[in-house]
This record gives structure tokens, C-alpha cells and sequence, in this order.
């Protein structure tokens, strides 16, 4: 063709097929790569390039460089994402030095391809990689968080929690910022990722002969390094990670869109379905009952060397001050559906008794008619229920699920003071709004609450501190108290300032509790109080379970006597020892433990 020129005089019949100009389907191709094969092939590319005048006829080695950058830029770009791991602590050098099967195979079959096919299948090709890498940066950030990979089906509501933690964290104009950015990353992934397959593609067109032997040497090397099993820094020479990245995210989504059916089916089936509200929970009739969740609240504060001794120690004046009081209590761990954040996924499969471990399933439950544990109260008509829910900022259906009378939100508490990051009241003032509406006011019936406590969320800054109950007042006290605390980004700068301000907020939490029920709690409160998941990674460290604390705590000896046969520990800090259920079973204990026998199937 008459683009690319050599030392040797073209024949007539070569003049001639110059002169007529390339097919139709290389004449796109043969446009675009006119500069670039001028500048890069053959000794007189300079003369061609001055020919085709221009930038590039005006600087030739310039522009030889320039597309020698590119390409190499291009194939960068496409190793790495062909290398790229899901998570961050694989994220190393080694990583990026091992030979993907899929490149190779890739080469192969665009060489097989005529042009107008080939261009058609390198653009493919390249946004189908961007879009696995989108994937895999996805997946790392949920590793990180939640330990546990991105579901391109049912994850993406969570996206919109993040944005509102990053609302709280960096302020509103941060917040944007990094939404815009992240949204230019990801066009630029998977349009830069599609361009780079296609320059590569063209370069392999160029130079056939070349790729093809290359090919051939790097089929037989991976062959050979799959073979003997070879590693490099531990992980295998042979690459097959986008493949398997593929075939992940594929399997997954095939079980996301099957999971709605069978969990349908499994919140269908429910053993109280049947019992009359009589029979249920005649163990706890005229008990003010309350079920109170701590944020992050999870085994890694009561037994990691760094956190648990300020955790322990209020867990242990707690049970002392209780017990002079009146109190009696006994501690355990239930194992969380969630790691890290999620805390609605906790709190429905601790009240539905059903293991809630996506946005879908908590969707169904929630839509149900199936009776959740604080359902249960409503159904018998002998209580009233209430839920103090601080971190609510608007509408909330989900009340009807759980059974609530009435809902306190950040909204209706009367609080006149300074968020807390993304906590919007400290959890000291949600339980004097529910001593002030609810729990201190004169009922025809006992109280069953719903309070959760928000103080522990990430990012643990700035933390409250305890103050008099009389001080609290609206809520304006704690202006000052903020104004004491350090910032997110004084503490993120450290990991081992990030650990310890997470278990001062823990143990704030629980000195806020206890405190309350040494004040408030009289002789027929009933308080079981848990954790909803363990803290993200950066706090737990990696490898930690699922596991979080619970505690049920009561004046009156016979309703601990009933839950004897538990084998819980006594006091508010279960040992390491402690039994360990999975907290869907809590329902149906709790029920069978406080009520008449569940009526059959």
C-alpha cells in the first residue's frame, strides 16, 4: 500500500493498485494509521512523513515518538487491566509481572479478523475490560469495607450511602466532587481501555508476522509456566485473573437473580405463623422491654488488645453498677449477616429471624407479612411500641415491618445540637428524647422500644462524651463537646488512632446505656442490647469473624431464670468462650424461650 514506503522502486502493476486507492474496509484504518506507519516503519519514514506535511512532516521524530509513546501507553493501560486483582492487599508489583492468557488469546483472534471485524471486536473487547475494571476497583473498596466483593446486582443502593458518608466526612462540595470524579473515572476506564485495544489492534495488523511469532512464543511460555505450577511473589506466572474476575462476576449475578426466588420461598415459612397472640410472650407481660443496637459494636471491641481494655472496663463497672441496682445480666455473641456497614441487613435478621445478607432480601422481608421479633410485641395487643431511631433523615415504611406504633427519627427529637459526623444525635440525648417521650410518660400499657445508637458509626470522630443528665437539655451543650473532639482527618492519619477513637466511641455507647438503666430502669425493665456487625477492616484487622456481642439484662431474676438453659455467661462481656449463634436463630429462641410452644407447620 502505498502508506507504507521502502527503499525498493514499486512496480507498475503496485503504482496502479496505489493509485486506486485501498478497499473500502482498510480505508478507514489505513487513514488513521497513515502518520503513525510513516513515522515508525521503514528508513525513509521521515521523507514520508515531510510528504504528508503537517505536525508531523514538520517534526518526524517527534511524531515517531509520540505514537511509539502511545502505543506503549496503550499496552500498559490493557496489561493492567488484564492483571488488575479485586483486592487491595494484592495489589503489588508481582502482580502486574505475570503473562495474561487472555491477551494472548486476544491477539489471536483479532489477527484472524478481517478490518472492519476487528475494529468492531477490539472496541468490544476494550469496554468489556474497562467495565471488568470498573468491577474490580469496586470490589476492592468493598473488600476493604465489607469484606466481601461488589454485586453488580443488588449493591447499587449502597453507592448512595457512600456518597452520604462522604456528605458528612469531607462536606457537601467534597462529596461532589469525588461523585463527578468517580463517574469521569469510570467513562474514562472504559473509553481509554477500548481506544488502547484498538490501537493495539492496528499495531498487530501492521505487523503480523511480528505478533504472530509473539504470540506463538508467549501461547508456549504461559503453557509451559501453567504447567510447572511457577510463581512469582506467590502468585502464578500463567495468568488467568481477568478470566476468573469474568466468571466470578458472571456466577454471581446469576445467583443474585435467583436468590429473590428462594428466599421468597424461605420467608414464607414461618413457625409462628399460627400462634395466637395469647401464647405469645407470656414470659414478659408487664415488662418495659428494650432492644437496643450499638453501631460496629463487634467482638473486636471486647477482646482486640488495643480496644478492649477501655471497652472492658466499662463493661465491667457496667455490670457492677447494674448489679447494685438490682440488675442481673448474661452475655454471648451472635454471628452478623454483615461486616463492616450494612447495619439494616443486622437489624432484619435479627428481628425476622431470617438470614438477610443483600438489599433484595431485605426488600422482601420488609415488604412481608412475616412477623418480626418486635412485631411480635404488637401482635399481642399488651404493649406499646415505639422505635428511637436517630440515624432516620427521612421516610421510613419499614416501620410497619418491625411493628412500631410510633417512630422517633433525627427529625422529631427536639435536638438543637451539632451532628457528630454522620451521627446526627449522640446517643446520650436519643435516650433522654426517650426517657422525655416515651419511656418516663405514663402508659396503659408496658413499653416495648426500639432504640439504636449511632455514636460508634464510622468515622469515630468526633466522639461524645458523657455529661449529666440534667445537662443535656436540646441538645445545644454538645456544641461545645464537638468542638473538643478531633476531626475525621486528624484521626484517619492513623490506623492506631482510628482503632483507639473506635473503642472510646464504643465505650461511650455502652456508659451511655448502662447509665440510662441505672437512672431510668425500674423494676420490670428488660434491656437486651447487641452490636449489628464488626468494624470495617481498617479497625478489625483482616481475618476477623462476624461475631457480636450481646447482653440481656433484667431486674426480675425469673426472666434470666427462663433463658437459663442459653449457657450464657454472666455479666455484659461474654469471654471468649461464649456461646456463638447465628443471630437469624435469636428470634425463634427468644419467642420459644418468653412464649407458649410455636403451633405447627
Amino acid at each position: 500500500m502505498s502508506l507504507f514506503t521502502g527503499s525498493r522502486r514499486l512496480t507498475d502493476a503496485e503504482k496502479a493498485a496505489a493509485e486506486e486507492g485501498p478497499a473500502p474496509d482498510d480505508a478507514a484504518t489505513d487513514r488513521e494509521d497513515a502518520a503513525a506507519g510513516a513515522a515508525t516503519d521503514g528508513p525513509d519514514a521521515p521523507d514520508a512523513a515531510a510528504a504528508a506535511g503537517g505536525w508531523r512532516g514538520r517534526h518526524p521524530r517527534a511524531a515517531r515518538a509520540a505514537a511509539r509513546g502511545t502505543t506503549a501507553l496503550a499496552a500498559v493501560l490493557v496489561l493492567a487491566a488484564l492483571l488488575l486483582p479485586d483486592r487491595l492487599d494484592r495489589l503489588t508489583p508481582g502482580a502486574f509481572a505475570r503473562i495474561p492468557v487472555e491477551g494472548i488469546l486476544g491477539a489471536a483472534v483479532l489477527l484472524l479478523l478481517p478490518p472492519r471485524a476487528r475494529r468492531a471486536a477490539a472496541l468490544l473487547g476494550g469496554a468489556v475490560l474497562g467495565l471488568l475494571t470498573v468491577l474490580d476497583l469496586l470490589d476492592m473498596g468493598f473488600q476493604s469495607v465489607l469484606v466481601r466483593p461488589f454485586d453488580p446486582v443488588l449493591d447499587w443502593p449502597l453507592l448512595g450511602d457512600g456518597e452520604d458518608f462522604l456528605k458528612d466526612a469531607v462536606g457537601r462540595a467534597g462529596a461532589i466532587g469525588a461523585l463527578v470524579g468517580a463517574v469521569l473515572l469510570v467513562l474514562a476506564l472504559v473509553v481509554l481501555t477500548a481506544l488502547a485495544v484498538l490501537r493495539l489492534s492496528r499495531v498487530t495488523a501492521r505487523h503480523s508476522a511480528a505478533t504472530t511469532r509473539t504470540t506463538l512464543v508467549l501461547g508456549t511460555v504461559w503453557i509451559t509456566c501453567a504447567a510447572l505450577g511457577l510463581q512469582l511473589a506467590g502468585a502464578p506466572v500463567a495468568s488467568v485473573t481477568a478470566a476468573r474476575h469474568l466468571e466470578a462476576h458472571a456466577v454471581q449475578l446469576r445467583a443474585s437473580l435467583a436468590d429473590e426466588r428462594e428466599f421468597a420461598r424461605e420467608a414464607a415459612v414461618d413457625p409462628f405463623r399460627g400462634t395466637p397472640p395469647d401464647r405469645l410472650l407470656t414470659g414478659l407481660r408487664g415488662k418495659d422491654v428494650i432492644f437496643a443496637f450499638i453501631e460496629s459494636y463487634g467482638r473486636t471491641a471486647v477482646q482486640d488488645s488495643l480496644m478492649a481494655p477501655q471497652v472492658d472496663a466499662a463493661l465491667a463497672d457496667g455490670t457492677r453498677s447494674l448489679r447494685a441496682a438490682g440488675f442481673s445480666s448474661r452475655s454471648a455473641f451472635l454471628t452478623s449477616p454483615t461486616f463492616g456497614g450494612g447495619s439494616w441487613l443486622a437489624h432484619s435478621t435479627f428481628m425476622s429471624g431470617l438470614w438477610v445478607t443483600n438489599q433484595q432480601r431485605y426488600r422482601t422481608v420488609t415488604s412481608s407479612d412475616r412477623m418480626s421479633l418486635t412485631g411480635a410485641f404488637r401482635r399481642t395487643g399488651a404493649w406499646r411500641t415505639v422505635g428511637i431511631m436517630p440515624g432516620v433523615t427521612r421516610a421510613w415504611p419499614e416501620a410497619s415491618f418491625y411493628g412500631l406504633d410510633h417512630v422517633y427519627d433525627s427529625r422529631h427529637m427536639g435536638y438543637r445540637g451539632p451532628k457528630f459526623s454522620w451521627s446526627p444525635v449522640p446517643d446520650q440525648y436519643s435516650l433522654t428524647a426517650f426517657q422525655r417521650l416515651e419511656h418516663g410518660r405514663p402508659h396503659d400499657r408496658p413499653l416495648m422500644s426500639e432504640v439504636i445508637l449511632t455514636s460508634s458509626h464510622t468515622p469515630w470522630a468526633p466522639v461524645p462524651r458523657t455529661i449529666g443528665w440534667d445537662q443535656v437539655g436540646d441538645g445545644s451543650v454538645y456544641d461545645a463537646v464537638r468542638k473538643e473532639g478531633s476531626t475525621p482527618a486528624e484521626v484517619w492519619r492513623s490506623r492506631t488512632r482510628v482503632r483507639t477513637e473506635y473503642g472510646r466511641s464504643i465505650r461511650y455507647s455502652v456508659e451511655s446505656l448502662v447509665s440510662f438503666v441505672e437512672k431510668y430502669g425500674t423494676d420490670d425493665t428488660v434491656l437486651v442490647f447487641l452490636g449489628d456487625h464488626q468494624p470495617a477492616p481498617v479497625v478489625s484487622g483482616d481475618g476477623a469473624g462476624h461475631d457480636v456481642p450481646i447482653a440481656i439484662v433484667a431486674h426480675d431474676p425469673k426472666v434470666l431464670d427462663r433463658m437459663s438453659g442459653w449457657g450464657w455467661q454472666d455479666g455484659l462481656r461474654p469471654g471468649p468462650t461464649a456461646p456463638v449463634w447465628r443471630m437469624d436463630t435469636f428470634r425463634d429462641r427468644f419467642l420459644r424461650t418468653y412464649s407458649g410452644k410455636a403451633a405447627p407447620r
